[in-house]
């Protein structure tokens, strides 16, 4: 089936998924921050992050939901700024988040220690952390704390499909302002089948009506309108997961012929954390993380960051000529 209009699109947003009350506000609130970091000189990229939840009926109890933990985004939210960024960070609510999220599988109870007098009934005392469970706590709070006084991060949330969808096009008409010196950077999981507000129960699907049949729609892509309407000057980025390697590279490059964006980062869910290839319509970037790498600690979006931001920086250029 070919894919809709440009302008369909926009149709469908308004008509078949609910607009978030809070949309207009967030929409001002990114340009404002893009706006100001661009006039310091600075480039701005949306991160998108996580998964969606596409909810069966209007008053939720099930849904279907597209897990990722966002661990991809958290950590390239964190390279980014790294490499002089700011980042717009648009992650599903309580996914992984930069900074704090490699301290997820801690107990903070077991990482904190309670001091006060022995012996003593009242709950009179300090708490400190116990820097052992909690290693490197003192350097990736010192960073986090120049992050947020920098504001270099502007985290924005959103749980279902609709709000993603909306926020994501909001994003995209707040960075078109800034032009060729924004990024986006789609990590999202996004799902690809919904149930249109107008056709989803209102109420709890009973198991008493007996087995559940669901007729699904296909999610409208969204890379043509921003590329080609609502942020055609951006440098975008989409990724692409494959479980079949041989075919990997065949679809990057599809994605680049159909959506005219200039970047699709190629992997294989089973080896995605220490190789991915980076094709642009001129290149392939195969970055690996060897032996070395991994006792070391080196993440693969460390990579990734360098080599986008580097592409980035021609881009600028070729922009400006």
């Amino acid at each position: 089936m070919a894919e809709p209009r440009i302008s369909s699109i926009d149709g469908k947003l308004a008509e078949e998924f609910a607009v978030p009350s809070h949309v207009e506000e967030v929409k001002e609130k990114m340009a404002a921050f893009a706006r100001n970091h661009a006039e310091a000189g600075r480039r701005v990229v949306l991160i998108t992050s996580g998964g969606t939840k596409v909810p069966l009926e209007s008053r939720t109890v099930r849904f279907l939901d597209n897990f990722s933990s966002g661990r991809r985004g958290a950590a390239s939210a964190e390279y980014f700024i790294d490499s002089g960024y700011a980042v717009i960070f648009l992650h599903r609510h309580r996914s992984l988040y930069p900074y704090s999220r490699m301290f997820l599988t801690i107990n903070m109870l077991d990482a904190l220690q309670f001091r006060g007098e022995e012996g003593a009934s009242s709950n009179t005392g300090e708490v400190v952390v116990n820097q052992q469970v909690l290693p490197n706590i003192a350097k990736v709070l010192k960073r986090y704390r120049e992050v947020k006084d920098g504001e270099l991060l502007l985290p924005i949330e959103f749980s279902t499909l609709s709000e993603y969808l909306h926020l994501l096009k909001a994003a995209a008409q707040a960075l078109s302002t800034i032009g060729s010196k924004a990024m986006f950077y789609l990590a999202a999981a996004v799902s690809d089948f919904y149930i249109p507000a107008s056709e989803m129960p209102e109420h709890k699907i009973q198991s008493s009506n007996g087995p559940l049949q669901l007729s699904m729609k296909m999610v409208p892509k969204m890379l043509s309108p921003l590329v080609k309407e609502w942020a055609p000057q951006a440098f975008v980025t989409s990724f692409k997961l494959e479980t079949d390697a041989t075919i990997l590279l065949d679809k990057a490059r599809r994605a680049l012929d159909t959506y005219r964006h200039q970047a699709v980062v190629a992997n294989v869910l089973d080896s995605r954390r220490g190789y991915v290839v980076v094709v642009t319509p001129e290149t392939q970037a195969e970055l690996i993380l060897t032996d070395e790498d991994v006792k070391n600690e080196v993440e693969i979006e460390e990579r990734i960051v360098s080599n986008l931001t580097s592409a980035h920086s021609k881009f600028i250029t070729q922009q400006a000529v």
